[in-house]
């Protein structure tokens, strides 16, 4: 029979996967200083939660094992409370420069670390100019580097007529570039026709550049929205029936084809039903190199949800019936969606108000409780599920746009990036004056919940601490995706 292993092997072999398959280091005293020790926490990764500390130095995680004894300027006492990997929102609309009004690079990641994020991927729009080439992306680069506090990447755009600017983008670090296949409805930011997309993905699959789409059939879309208005219904209900699920799945149908046939590295964006999960898992298994990306709000809300909240549940996708969320959760636990974006996209009061509800701007602001909520609705199954959460809100996306050499995991030589997520015996209330965005309008408002992120530390430097603004915020970095 073969010998039983000890909970201390178990623990060397786990810290030694975490490290690379080095082993765990052997701690001396003579070593330098270290500036910060976490301890008493329960840290969850993909792999599992285990009881560790973390030892950080300049900004990076230099040590991770059950105790460690170095000598250090600084202890973080996380008894009681997980130690969660920092969040990477690779979808938010900060909307700077331009549109600070609707949102801004301030406001918008003091509200991602609120939530226990510390670095976003900012979409090309709702930005004023877009960006479409290198000279906006180093205007709103610059920005960001005075304005932001968490760690930032940024998306360029592929639109008609910018196809020999990717070049450009791709040299300027881009996560990525954003088309639309339908209205975007911003008149700087056109639609990728058919052509526009396939020429744009043959482009970017010889640069290395990675596209994401926004995957609905204009076509569709316009037909279904022309029926609802013909029969003069313009309520919510009306708005959810112009966009049945058929209008995503087409355009996922499309961007799945272009993708094989030109071998691009396709990332598809909110995707709000388990019948887009099945297409793009289909695709996978005939070896297209596609990605899924779904939102907490497809997860935590239905459409019964939207009639009652009204305009701050208003977004496109929609979001679908409650046996499609349902669903949607299944496919995240079982591993079938690889990342969760927030899709954050706020706008002022004034353009979430009619009686109209096609006129209404569409966009949830989630960026501050999405994940928060997501990991209060698995609190009694955290030892199975929080793993995953942890796969898809840091790891994978990491992986995905090339930056696990610096984010995503809680592992030596990584950026100090985390969270202490505490879990109160009582729910408290999401209210408006709880909100750190520009607006305090969400489609979480009055939603309760156990789960709140108490501290959220960026490059091992706090930005949120005890449940506020921390002293001496760091100013955000730029990340770009590394050259394969």
């Amino acid at each position: 029979m073969a010998k039983k292993e000890s909970r201390g092997d178990q623990v060397r072999k786990f810290t030694s996967r975490m490290n690379g398959g080095r082993p765990p280091r052997e701690v001396e005293p003579e070593i330098e200083k270290l500036d910060l020790v976490v301890r008493g926490g329960r840290v969850v990764t993909p792999e599992g939660i285990h009881e560790l500390e973390l030892g950080i130095l300049r900004g990076k995680i230099v040590a991770i094992a059950p105790e460690l004894t170095d000598n250090t300027f600084q202890t973080l006492d996380a008894a009681g409370k997980y130690i969660f990997p920092g969040i990477i929102d690779a979808h938010v609309h900060f909307n700077e420069p331009g549109r600070a009004e609707w949102e801004g690079l301030a406001h918008g990641s003091l509200a991602l670390a609120a939530g226990g994020g510390t670095c976003f991927f900012d979409m090309p729009l709702n930005s004023e100019p877009p960006v479409l080439d290198s000279a906006t992306m180093r205007e709103k680069r610059i920005m960001a580097e005075v304005k932001s506090c968490t760690d930032f990447g940024l998306w360029g755009g592929l639109v008609p007529g910018n196809l020999d600017r990717l070049a450009g983008l791709r040299d300027g670090g881009a996560m990525g570039v954003k088309a639309f296949m339908c209205n975007s409805g911003i008149d700087s930011f056109g639609r990728a026709d058919p052509k526009t997309l396939y020429e744009g993905m043959k482009r970017a699959a010889k640069l290395g550049l990675l596209v994401a789409v926004h995957a609905e059939d204009d076509a569709l879309a316009a037909k279904f929205t022309a029926e609802q208005k013909a029969k003069k219904k313009f309520d919510a209900k009306a708005w959810l029936a112009s966009r049945p699920v058929e209008v995503e799945l087409a355009a996922i149908r499309m961007a799945l084809e272009f993708a094989g046939e030109t071998g691009c590295a396709l990332h598809v964006v909110h995707v709000s039903s388990p019948e887009g999960v099945a297409l793009i898992e289909e695709a996978r298994a005939n070896r297209v190199d596609v990605t899924a990306e779904t939102c907490p709000h497809y997860l935590l809300l239905n459409d019964k949800d939207v009639a009652k909240i009204g305009a701050p549940a208003k977004c496109a996708p929609p979001i679908r019936d409650e046996k499609r969320r349902v669903a949607l959760w299944g496919e995240l636990l079982a591993g079938n969606i690889q990342t969760v974006g927030s899709d954050h996209s706020p706008a002022p009061a004034e353009m979430k108000t009619s009686e109209n509800f096609f006129e209404i701007w569409g966009g949830i602001g989630g960026v501050q409780h999405g994940a928060q909520l997501l990991m209060n609705e698995t609190v009694a199954t955290l030892d199975q599920d929080w793993p995953r959460l942890a796969a898809v809100l840091a790891r994978n996306v990491a992986r995905r746009f090339r930056i696990d050499d610096r984010k995503g995991s809680l592992a030596e030589g990584l950026d100090a990036d985390f969270s202490l997520v505490e879990i109160a015996k009582k729910a408290d209330v999401i209210a408006a004056e709880d909100l750190w965005t520009h607006h305090p309008i969400s489609a979480y408002l009055g939603r309760k919940s156990r789960v709140k992120v108490t501290d959220t530390y960026v490059r091992g430097v706090p930005v949120w601490a005890n449940g506020a603004v921390a002293s001496g915020m760091p100013k955000g970095q730029f990340v770009r995706p590394r050259v394969e």
